[in-house]
Protein backbone atom coordinates (compact mmCIF):
# COMPACT_ATOMS: atom_id res chain seq x y z
CA UNK A 1 0.00 0.00 0.00
CA UNK A 2 1.23 3.32 -0.72
CA UNK A 3 1.25 5.72 2.05
CA UNK A 4 2.30 8.98 1.51
CA UNK A 5 2.64 11.93 4.41
CA UNK A 6 2.26 15.62 3.36
CA UNK A 7 3.03 18.17 5.74
CA UNK A 8 1.92 21.71 4.06
CA UNK A 9 3.61 24.87 5.76
CA UNK A 10 3.50 28.72 5.00
CA UNK A 11 5.52 31.62 5.76
CA UNK A 12 1.97 33.97 6.26
CA UNK A 13 0.65 32.45 8.71
CA UNK A 14 -1.66 34.86 10.24
CA UNK A 15 -1.66 34.32 14.15
CA UNK A 16 2.09 33.63 13.93
CA UNK A 17 4.46 34.76 10.58
CA UNK A 18 7.40 32.67 9.63
CA UNK A 19 6.56 30.20 11.93
CA UNK A 20 8.17 27.06 10.74
CA UNK A 21 11.26 28.67 10.02
CA UNK A 22 11.38 29.00 13.83
CA UNK A 23 14.12 27.69 15.57
CA UNK A 24 13.30 24.49 18.03
CA UNK A 25 16.73 23.50 19.85
CA UNK A 26 18.65 24.37 16.70
CA UNK A 27 16.42 23.19 14.18
CA UNK A 28 13.39 25.02 12.05
CA UNK A 29 10.46 23.79 13.64
CA UNK A 30 9.47 22.70 10.13
CA UNK A 31 12.82 20.10 10.26
CA UNK A 32 11.64 18.34 13.48
CA UNK A 33 8.38 17.55 11.65
CA UNK A 34 9.69 16.52 8.66
CA UNK A 35 12.20 14.09 11.03
CA UNK A 36 9.85 12.58 12.78
CA UNK A 37 7.38 12.15 10.10
CA UNK A 38 9.99 9.97 8.06
CA UNK A 39 10.43 7.53 10.97
CA UNK A 40 7.19 6.38 10.55
CA UNK A 41 7.70 2.84 8.77
CA UNK A 42 3.96 2.66 7.56
CA UNK A 43 4.71 6.05 5.60
CA UNK A 44 6.33 5.18 1.90
CA UNK A 45 7.22 9.19 1.60
CA UNK A 46 6.69 12.12 3.29
CA UNK A 47 6.81 15.54 1.55
CA UNK A 48 6.34 19.15 2.44
CA UNK A 49 4.09 21.11 0.59
CA UNK A 50 4.95 24.92 0.63
CA UNK A 51 4.39 28.04 -1.50
CA UNK A 52 7.72 29.30 -0.16
CA UNK A 53 11.33 29.19 -1.87
CA UNK A 54 12.92 29.49 1.72
CA UNK A 55 10.93 26.61 2.89
CA UNK A 56 11.19 24.50 -0.28
CA UNK A 57 14.99 25.30 -0.43
CA UNK A 58 15.33 24.76 3.24
CA UNK A 59 13.64 21.00 3.54
CA UNK A 60 15.56 20.23 0.26
CA UNK A 61 19.15 21.66 1.77
CA UNK A 62 18.42 18.84 4.96
CA UNK A 63 17.52 15.59 2.23
CA UNK A 64 13.96 16.18 2.76
CA UNK A 65 11.36 15.98 -0.64
CA UNK A 66 9.13 19.28 -1.06
CA UNK A 67 6.64 20.40 -3.64
CA UNK A 68 5.86 23.57 -4.86
CA UNK A 69 1.83 24.38 -4.73
CA UNK A 70 -0.12 27.34 -5.42
CA UNK A 71 0.20 30.54 -2.80
CA UNK A 72 -3.90 30.63 -2.85
CA UNK A 73 -5.35 28.26 -1.04
CA UNK A 74 -6.91 29.29 2.60
CA UNK A 75 -6.73 25.12 4.02
CA UNK A 76 -4.15 23.00 4.41
CA UNK A 77 -6.24 20.00 2.89
CA UNK A 78 -6.49 22.50 -0.28
CA UNK A 79 -2.71 22.18 -0.10
CA UNK A 80 -2.02 18.73 0.31
CA UNK A 81 -4.81 18.03 -2.55
CA UNK A 82 -2.33 19.92 -5.21
CA UNK A 83 0.56 18.19 -3.19
CA UNK A 84 -1.14 14.89 -4.05
CA UNK A 85 -1.46 15.77 -7.52
CA UNK A 86 2.02 16.79 -8.73
CA UNK A 87 3.66 13.84 -6.45
CA UNK A 88 1.46 11.20 -8.21
CA UNK A 89 2.87 12.87 -12.02
CA UNK A 90 6.29 13.01 -10.26
CA UNK A 91 6.67 9.28 -9.39
CA UNK A 92 3.93 7.78 -11.76
CA UNK A 93 2.53 5.97 -9.01
CA UNK A 94 -0.90 6.24 -7.69
CA UNK A 95 -1.27 7.02 -4.19
CA UNK A 96 -3.85 4.69 -1.89
CA UNK A 97 -3.77 6.91 1.85
CA UNK A 98 -2.13 10.65 1.95
CA UNK A 99 -1.86 11.36 5.68
CA UNK A 100 -1.92 15.46 6.40
CA UNK A 101 0.43 16.38 8.85
CA UNK A 102 1.00 19.61 10.56
CA UNK A 103 3.97 22.24 10.06
CA UNK A 104 3.30 23.73 13.39
CA UNK A 105 2.93 20.75 15.51
CA UNK A 106 6.76 19.18 16.16
CA UNK A 107 6.21 16.85 18.76
CA UNK A 108 4.43 14.18 16.02
CA UNK A 109 5.35 10.99 16.46
CA UNK A 110 5.39 7.90 14.46
CA UNK A 111 3.38 6.03 16.47
CA UNK A 112 0.55 8.73 16.76
CA UNK A 113 1.05 8.33 12.50
CA UNK A 114 0.22 4.96 13.10
CA UNK A 115 -2.30 4.66 15.21
CA UNK A 116 -4.54 7.03 12.85
CA UNK A 117 -3.86 4.93 9.94
CA UNK A 118 -5.18 1.69 11.45
CA UNK A 119 -9.34 2.58 11.23
CA UNK A 120 -8.35 3.22 7.31
CA UNK A 121 -5.68 0.13 6.98
CA UNK A 122 -8.59 -2.26 9.15
CA UNK A 123 -11.80 -1.44 7.23
CA UNK A 124 -12.32 -0.63 3.92
CA UNK A 125 -15.66 1.81 4.56
CA UNK A 126 -13.48 4.55 6.89
CA UNK A 127 -12.71 7.36 3.90
CA UNK A 128 -11.15 9.54 6.93
CA UNK A 129 -9.75 9.85 10.11
CA UNK A 130 -8.41 11.74 13.31
CA UNK A 131 -6.31 11.37 16.16
CA UNK A 132 -7.77 13.20 19.84
CA UNK A 133 -7.07 13.24 22.97
CA UNK A 134 -7.53 15.13 26.32
CA UNK A 135 -7.82 18.57 27.20
CA UNK A 136 -6.81 18.77 30.82
CA UNK A 137 -7.53 22.44 31.71
CA UNK A 138 -10.11 25.07 31.86
CA UNK A 139 -8.00 27.42 30.10
CA UNK A 140 -6.83 25.19 27.13
CA UNK A 141 -10.96 24.26 26.88
CA UNK A 142 -11.48 28.12 26.60
CA UNK A 143 -8.79 28.33 24.11
CA UNK A 144 -10.05 29.45 20.40
CA UNK A 145 -6.44 28.19 18.96
CA UNK A 146 -7.25 24.29 20.56
CA UNK A 147 -10.01 22.82 18.25
CA UNK A 148 -12.74 20.79 20.50
CA UNK A 149 -14.34 17.79 19.19
CA UNK A 150 -17.71 16.27 20.65
CA UNK A 151 -17.58 12.06 19.62
CA UNK A 152 -20.54 9.69 19.35
CA UNK A 153 -20.57 5.94 20.56
CA UNK A 154 -19.64 4.74 17.24
CA UNK A 155 -16.12 6.71 17.81
CA UNK A 156 -17.11 9.67 14.76
CA UNK A 157 -17.09 13.07 15.11
CA UNK A 158 -20.39 15.03 15.61
CA UNK A 159 -18.79 18.21 15.88
CA UNK A 160 -15.56 20.34 15.93
CA UNK A 161 -15.40 24.12 17.27
CA UNK A 162 -12.99 26.15 18.21
CA UNK A 163 -15.61 27.03 21.54
CA UNK A 164 -15.65 25.19 24.77
CA UNK A 165 -17.98 22.00 23.57
CA UNK A 166 -19.89 20.74 25.22
CA UNK A 167 -21.09 23.22 27.24
CA UNK A 168 -20.65 24.01 30.91
CA UNK A 169 -22.83 26.56 31.35
CA UNK A 170 -25.65 24.38 32.69
CA UNK A 171 -24.10 23.72 35.89
CA UNK A 172 -22.58 20.56 34.53
CA UNK A 173 -19.04 21.33 35.00
CA UNK A 174 -17.61 18.02 34.42
CA UNK A 175 -17.85 17.41 30.48
CA UNK A 176 -15.54 15.85 28.55
CA UNK A 177 -13.32 17.51 27.23
CA UNK A 178 -11.59 16.49 23.85
CA UNK A 179 -9.03 18.28 21.47
CA UNK A 180 -8.26 17.33 17.86
CA UNK A 181 -4.90 16.18 17.09
CA UNK A 182 -4.19 16.76 13.46
CA UNK A 183 -3.14 13.66 12.30
CA UNK A 184 -5.26 13.31 9.22
CA UNK A 185 -4.99 10.21 6.92
CA UNK A 186 -7.61 10.23 3.68
CA UNK A 187 -8.44 7.40 1.38
CA UNK A 188 -6.68 9.20 -2.17
CA UNK A 189 -10.16 9.51 -3.99
CA UNK A 190 -11.57 10.83 -0.75
CA UNK A 191 -9.51 13.70 -0.53
CA UNK A 192 -9.87 14.45 -4.09
CA UNK A 193 -13.66 14.04 -3.74
CA UNK A 194 -13.72 15.95 -0.50
CA UNK A 195 -11.28 19.02 -2.71
CA UNK A 196 -13.84 19.44 -4.87
CA UNK A 197 -16.93 20.29 -2.59
CA UNK A 198 -17.56 23.70 -1.79
CA UNK A 199 -17.02 25.07 1.36
CA UNK A 200 -19.36 24.84 4.24
CA UNK A 201 -21.06 27.64 6.52
CA UNK A 202 -20.02 26.16 9.29
CA UNK A 203 -16.73 24.96 8.30
CA UNK A 204 -16.04 28.37 7.83
CA UNK A 205 -17.59 30.14 10.97
CA UNK A 206 -15.54 27.67 12.90
CA UNK A 207 -12.27 27.45 10.68
CA UNK A 208 -12.03 24.07 10.80
CA UNK A 209 -11.89 21.87 7.62
CA UNK A 210 -13.33 18.73 9.19
CA UNK A 211 -16.57 20.31 9.43
CA UNK A 212 -17.07 20.55 5.17
CA UNK A 213 -17.46 16.53 5.74
CA UNK A 214 -19.51 16.76 8.75
CA UNK A 215 -21.72 19.03 6.63
CA UNK A 216 -21.97 16.54 3.82
CA UNK A 217 -23.76 13.95 6.18
CA UNK A 218 -19.48 12.10 6.15
CA UNK A 219 -18.19 10.08 8.76
CA UNK A 220 -14.89 11.04 10.62
CA UNK A 221 -13.52 8.05 12.27
CA UNK A 222 -11.64 9.20 15.63
CA UNK A 223 -8.82 7.55 17.54
CA UNK A 224 -8.18 8.25 21.07
CA UNK A 225 -4.28 8.34 21.58
CA UNK A 226 -2.42 9.09 25.28
CA UNK A 227 -0.24 11.60 24.20
CA UNK A 228 -0.41 15.06 23.59
CA UNK A 229 0.60 17.18 20.93
CA UNK A 230 1.05 20.70 21.05
CA UNK A 231 0.64 22.99 18.21
CA UNK A 232 2.53 26.18 17.64
CA UNK A 233 0.45 29.44 17.10
CA UNK A 234 1.91 32.09 19.24
CA UNK A 235 5.37 33.12 20.44
CA UNK A 236 4.32 31.55 23.74
CA UNK A 237 3.43 28.42 22.03
CA UNK A 238 7.07 27.77 21.06
CA UNK A 239 8.33 28.78 24.42
CA UNK A 240 6.26 25.82 25.69
CA UNK A 241 7.26 23.28 23.02
CA UNK A 242 10.81 24.26 23.61
CA UNK A 243 10.66 23.69 26.82
CA UNK A 244 8.54 20.32 26.52
CA UNK A 245 11.00 18.67 24.11
CA UNK A 246 14.03 19.66 26.02
CA UNK A 247 14.15 15.99 26.79
CA UNK A 248 12.57 14.72 23.62
CA UNK A 249 14.02 11.45 22.78
CA UNK A 250 12.78 11.31 19.10
CA UNK A 251 15.25 14.56 18.93
CA UNK A 252 18.04 12.88 19.59
CA UNK A 253 18.01 10.18 16.41
CA UNK A 254 17.86 13.16 13.66
CA UNK A 255 19.61 16.47 15.75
Amino acid sequence: MNIVGIIPARMASSRFPGKPMKKIHSMPMIGHCLKRSEMCKALSDVYVATCDKVIYEYINDIGGKAIMTSSSHERASDRVAEALLKIEKKTKKRVDIVVLLQGDEPMTTPKMIDLALKPLIEDKDVKVSNLYTNILNIKDFENPNEVKVVIDNNKNAIYFSREPIPSRKKGILKVPMYKQVCVIPFRRDFLISYNKMEQTSLEIIESVDMMRIIENGLDIKMVYIEEDNCSVDTIEDLQNVISLMENDQLMKNYL
